[in-house]
């Protein structure tokens, strides 16, 4: 379990878990930034540029990673296939909203939302409706934020402010949302701050919510050994040592490392879902953006992408 989260904890935009949701933002800033990005997120850098100073302002600074580069290289490709994931993460969930709005499904649900900015920049069909599910104050934070440059979703938006671990399905219902329609799920940068059993609890009650026909897709969690998540904690004080990000949250201490963890895959499989995994690893190499060296290329540690369909 992790040493920083309690069963009952909460968070706003720059605290615990809701920091991370800005570093993940940045990540998106930073690769629309590039001259030929895989993704294009042109509201991410508003979201980040409001939540105040941070880590993310310096991982998102191209002179920072130059020095970075510079000073250490191991480092600098930590760095790189860092922000890789996260455009390469992108752009596998985008896709598949793409293709559940090509089978005709307009309805949504967005699991712990964060700064998620689908709701406003994907080209969804007119009678879209679009769940975020969060924190309150997570959600306060984006579409004030959005309000204040003027950014209209480009689907009909519905927020639900609950923590996933209360009766969020109620307060879904309660929001407009249909469960004899078909729905698009998904749990993207969510099942690695879940213990396992809420994580199995997390897909019984999707399950109990989707019609035929409905699509879910989650990141799933690596899986690491304690070893490799204290090499993992060395490394990361290290740099923030090195480049002045002592302030930064240690995500691995916000996660939970249980090793009862379901495979989501098999367990989608075995109630009611014809679901299939590929290996985030996988899906960087392919897409080129795989930087780390062979003896960092523990695949294990890495996460996978799963989609499934539910079965009639």
């Amino acid at each position: 379990m992790s040493s920083l989260r309690t069963h009952d904890d909460t968070w706003d935009i720059a605290t615990s878990v809701g920091s991370t949701a800005v570093m993940v933002a940045a990540a998106r800033a930073g690769e629309t930034a590039k001259a030929d990005p895989l993704i294009r997120d042109p509201y991410a850098e508003v979201l980040v540029a409001g939540v105040g100073p941070g880590v993310w302002d310096i991982v998102r600074n191209e002179e920072f990673a130059a020095k970075v580069a510079e000073a250490d290289a191991e480092v600098a490709a930590i760095f790189e296939h860092m922000g890789n994931y996260q455009a390469v993460r992108t752009h596998f969930f985008d896709a598949c909203f793409t293709a559940a709005a090509t089978a005709g499904i307009r309805q949504v649900v967005i699991l712990a939302s964060g700064l998620d900015s689908r709701a406003y920049r994907l080209d969804w069909p007119a009678d879209t409706v679009v769940f975020e599910i969060d924190q309150p104050k997570v959600l306060e934070y984006k579409a004030a934020r959005m309000a204040e440059h003027g950014v209209l979703p480009s689907a009909k938006r519905n927020a639900v402010a609950i923590d996933l671990r209360l009766d969020w399905p109620n307060a879904l219902r309660e929001a407009g949302f249909d469960a004899d329609a078909p729905t698009a799920w998904l749990a993207e940068g969510l099942l690695m701050y879940l213990p396992a059993q809420a994580q199995d609890r997390l897909f019984e009650q999707i399950t109990a919510l989707s019609a035929a026909g409905s699509r879910v897709a989650a990141e799933t969690v690596g899986h690491r050994s304690d070893d490799r998540r204290a090499e993992f904690r060395e490394k990361f004080e290290r740099i923030a040592a090195q480049f002045g990000m002592q302030d930064a949250p240690d995500v691995a201490e916000l996660m939970y490392n249980d090793p009862d963890r379901a495979d989501v895959a098999e367990w989608l499989n075995a109630h009611g879902w014809q679901a299939s995994a590929v290996t985030s690893a996988d899906e960087m190499r392919r897409l080129d953006r795989w930087v780390l060296p062979p003896e960092q290329s523990d695949e294990d540690g890495f996460s996978s992408f799963v989609t499934g369909e539910k079965l009639g």
